[in-house]
């Protein structure tokens, strides 16, 4: 007997189908979909790799500018100890004074990373009430929206000198660089999220007589969710780039001071070494945001499934 199922495609009985979806259930415990991911990740960062290594093996790389990745990836040490960029603000201490190589890397990377977020963070907060406070109050649309989008275009790098004069240096000119260069296309972001509500939805609220707040705050706001966490997906690596150029310009130590000193020393290694680690980071991050985003959403349909049968 055939039946029909959710989306629509007629299938087998019931009592047909169940094997199919305890097979499928016993594949995902086995966590055979994990692998296949990690398999495919791997082979396209290998195959990357690969012709890279194979440029240099045939001479079309020079090894002093572009060194393969089995020469900047293979001394952790040698490379490590460069990440020791504090020490060097210190009077009187050596770079090879302080942490380990391992250490080095580790509080590097743990300043470069709370820049990220709580600029990240503060930026999404202030970009949403803002966005959501345009379309709520006519007054403010008004009296906000032309000045936000005048200054949307503005490079981040402009603002590098205001966040200098405004807090020298430390974690705030680099948060602070990191808040500017977001904010403004996130408020244009959520403005646009909210205009592209279902008005169907809006009506639908009308009709059981909820009230302008009430519209906003349970149907407006959670609609906007999903395309605002996507925003915010793409802005993660916005912030990761501009983090780097406020650092690099001696407004605190972190991922863009070593790629400087890389720079200054003309040690290429160093310079892809810094540029591996920063993407390792990127996609680790960017990875648990979409985990994330699948436990908030989920509600919404994987349509990324569907486009693969087309």
């Amino acid at each position: 007997m055939a039946v029909v199922t959710r989306d629509g495609e007629v299938g087998t009985a019931a009592g047909a189908s169940r094997p199919a979806a305890a097979s499928r259930l016993f594949a995902s415990m086995a966590g055979l979909d994990w692998l296949a991911k990690v398999w495919w990740a791997c082979l396209s960062v290998g195959l990357f790799a690969g012709i890279w290594e194979l440029c240099w093996a045939l001479g079309w790389a020079d090894p002093q500018l572009l060194p393969p990745p089995h020469i900047f990836l293979s001394n952790f040490g040698e490379q490590g100890r460069f990440f020791n960029t504090a020490t060097r603000w210190q009077v009187g201490n050596a770079m090879g004074e302080g942490p380990s190589a391992l250490e080095s890397v580790m509080i590097t990377v743990a300043a470069t990373t709370m820049r990220v977020f709580v600029g990240l963070v503060l930026a999404t907060v202030l970009a949403i009430s803002i966005g959501v406070a345009v379309r709520y109050w006519h007054f403010f649309d008004r009296l906000v929206l032309p000045t936000i989008t005048l200054l949307s275009p503005v490079s981040p790098i402009a603002w590098l000198p205001v966040a200098i004069f405004m807090f020298g240096i430390g974690n705030a000119p680099a948060i602070f660089m990191v808040v500017v260069a977001l904010f403004f296309h996130m408020v244009l972001a959520t403005i646009s999220q909210i205009d592209g509500v279902s008005p169907n939805l809006i009506n639908v609220a009308r009709t059981m007589g909820a009230t302008k707040r009430q519209i906003y705050a349970r149907v407006i706001v959670p609609a906007i969710l999903p395309g605002m966490l996507a925003v915010l997906r793409l802005n993660l690596f916005g912030a990761w780039m501009v983090v780097l150029i406020a650092e690099s310009t001696g407004v605190g130590y972190g991922m863009g001071q070593v790629i400087m000193l890389a720079r200054n020393t003309f040690n290429p290694s160093l310079v892809f070494f810094t540029i591996a680690v920063i993407g390792v980071l990127g996609f680790t991050f960017d990875w648990l945001l979409r985990l994330a985003q699948r436990r908030i959403l989920y509600w919404l349909p994987d349509t990324k499934e569907k486009l693969r049968v087309l």
